[in-house]
């Protein structure tokens, strides 16, 4: 599968504060991720898509950024949640996208059904506290 992740929006909002370094970082308060393209039970033909990431209550930055209520986006793929007290796997099934992007291109799914999730973490790739994850939501890619 190939991924190229276009940043779109970088989006840097302070609510004030930093965060500690050591601990998992605090969620915001009533924070929520989810998925705004594809829908879930989308038919995407050719493998390839746009996958649109939303964040309320919260900001997006760049990886190594360390203030308070922000954090970037980790789309998961065809897994479940990684433990939230450990980093973010970095693989093809955990894609990181530590420059602050809000899109990111999928090419090449394979035929059958894929899921996606969101799963935010902080400056070191840390999930929250209380972690920040979206609605599992599943694709279907027909045959060629």
């Amino acid at each position: 599968m190939l991924i190229r992740a276009v940043a779109t929006v970088a989006m840097l909002m302070v609510f004030g504060g930093i965060a500690v370094s050591g601990e998992r970082t605090p969620a915001p308060k009533d924070a929520r991720v989810y998925i705004i393209w594809p829908p879930d039970g989308a038919v995407i033909r050719g493998g390839k898509l746009w996958v649109r990431m939303g964040i309320r209550n919260a900001g997006v930055a760049p990886k190594g950024v360390d203030m308070a209520n922000v954090g970037h986006h980790h789309l998961l793929i065809d897994t479940d949640l990684p433990p939230f007290d450990q980093e973010i796997p970095s693989d093809r099934n955990h894609l990181h996208f530590g420059g602050g992007q809000t899109e990111a291109r999928l090419e090449d799914l394979a035929p059958g059904e894929h899921t996606l999730q969101l799963l935010m973490g902080d400056h070191n790739h840390m999930p929250h506290d209380p972690p920040l994850y979206s609605e599992k939501i599943t694709i279907i890619v027909p045959p060629y």
